[in-house]
């Protein structure tokens, strides 16, 4: 009774705290404390008996589990985002976009712009961080409100191209180590189920937008808005280059090296990225240098949620939630997508919920008969749904640090496409499956 009450109760907490701002490397340990006292978990190992679980233990072998299988994915992703934003490759790309498409389809643009870069391997911090400044042009001259940025901003990266078949992003890795899948896994059914939430997520957000400027809201600017300066930008064909190196890396050595591809195909980014554009470089250096930062903050905000969820899954309400979800009748795959979105929920991220929730579940859905191919596919998708509740790491960052807007503006545009969207999207992914279709 009180080990469920701590960890719906920490859940909560960790929600809370967040909407209130408070820093993740904070509410992570402190809402994983909470769990811990209620549930009776000595805090110390020398309070354990030897094999026992306890706070501290519990804590930082999640924290640090994380970051040891995935801290070079994340170094190398935010370091590759940085130098294509440095050299001006992916303002070139986004620009090239957006004179294609004009300004009438401004926030299609932005969409697509980060779409783009999502696919081909940059950090979705880094996405949101790179194209932030050309979204604030467009919606200032469109004129529409700056509240539904985060939401273009997490919809072009967080959806439909995050855990899409092919996408060098770890969400569609993670899954590879544990059912020795390829990222391709589930393509035909990953395809149709990404047109759908992009299409649908699309018309959403522009019904929301249309609605708000009805009702009287416009674009207000702040003295804190970044200015867009003169530079000379390379090629987009050199800015794209680098984006399709990644992408071919990541599937030529696939069969190889498994998720440590996405290695090589993120230096190989880098790499290209340097020789095609490095006379259009601010600073080369620094940009290692801020994409090493870049990635100690993501990974960590990351890994604090990972290591509340080390705590959550050792306390006894944890295990009982998990033989409930993976009991429910019916089609495997249901079981799969409700305990991963579940678990990504409580710990606020998609890889976070998948490094806990896979080690418990696919041993014994192997076992059972299920295509992994399937399971892969659905394991991604529905890791991209409830993560994106308000403590997720990105959401936070994305929504306060880059674009200055508060949960209660924002967040709402953000839930409906990250959140509703993704889970319609893995209700059409099980159900296709489960004609067998794509199998």
């Amino acid at each position: 009774m009180w080990s469920m009450i701590g960890l719906v109760g920490g859940l909560a907490l960790l929600i809370f705290l967040t909407m209130r701002g408070m820093n993740l490397l904070i509410a992570g340990p402190l809402c994983a404390l909470f769990v811990a006292l209620l549930s009776g978990m000595p805090l110390f190992p020398q309070l354990a008996a030897e094999g026992q679980a306890n706070f501290v233990a519990n804590y930082m072998s999640g924290f640090s589990g994380f970051v040891t299988s995935w801290y070079l994915m994340f170094l190398l992703g935010a370091i590759f985002g940085k130098v294509m934003e440095d050299s001006g490759a992916a303002d070139a790309v986004s620009n090239w976009i957006v004179s294609k498409l004009g300004m009438k389809r401004a926030v299609f643009a932005i969409v697509l712009a980060c779409a783009v870069l999502t696919y081909g391997g940059v950090s979705l911090f880094v996405v949101a961080f790179s194209v932030y400044p050309m979204a604030i042009s467009l919606f200032k001259k469109a004129d529409l409100p700056r509240r539904f940025i985060p939401a273009a901003l997490a919809f072009g990266s967080v959806t439909f191209t995050m855990t899409s078949a092919g996408s060098p992003e770890i969400q569609n890795w993670i899954p590879i180590q544990f059912l020795e899948t390829s990222p391709y896994a589930g393509w035909e059914v990953s395809l149709l189920v990404a047109v759908f939430m992009m299409v649908f997520g699309y018309w959403w957000l522009k019904r929301m937008i249309s609605k708000a400027v009805a009702k009287g809201e416009r674009f207000v600017s702040r003295d804190t808005d970044p200015e867009q300066t003169e530079r000379d930008l390379p090629n987009p064909v050199m800015g794209m280059i680098p984006l399709f190196v990644v992408l071919a890396f990541s599937f030529f050595f696939h069969d190889k090296l498994m998720q440590s591809a996405l290695i090589v195909a993120l230096l190989g980014g880098i790499i290209a990225t340097y020789v095609l554009n490095r006379k259009y470089f601010k600073s080369f250096w620094n940009a290692l240098s801020e994409g090493t930062m870049g990635a100690l903050i993501a990974i960590g905000n990351t890994a604090a949620v990972v290591g509340f969820g080390g705590v959550a899954k050792a306390v006894p309400a944890f295990q009982v939630t998990v033989d409930a979800m993976t009991s429910i009748p019916g089609s495997p795959l249901i079981g799969a997508a409700i305990a991963v979105s579940v678990i990504a929920g409580m710990t606020g991220s998609a890889s976070g919920g998948q490094a806990i929730a896979l080690p418990l579940i696919a041993p014994q859905y192997i076992d059972a008969g299920v295509n992994t191919e399937a399971l892969h596919r659905v394991v991604a998708i529905s890791s991209g749904a409830l993560d994106s509740l308000p403590h997720n790491g990105y959401v936070v960052t994305t929504v306060r640090a880059i674009c200055g807007e508060s949960h209660a503006a924002a967040y709402g545009p953000v839930a409906a496409l990250t959140v509703i969207v993704p889970l319609i999207g893995v209700i059409i992914a099980i159900a296709l499956f489960s004609m067998g279709f794509g199998i």
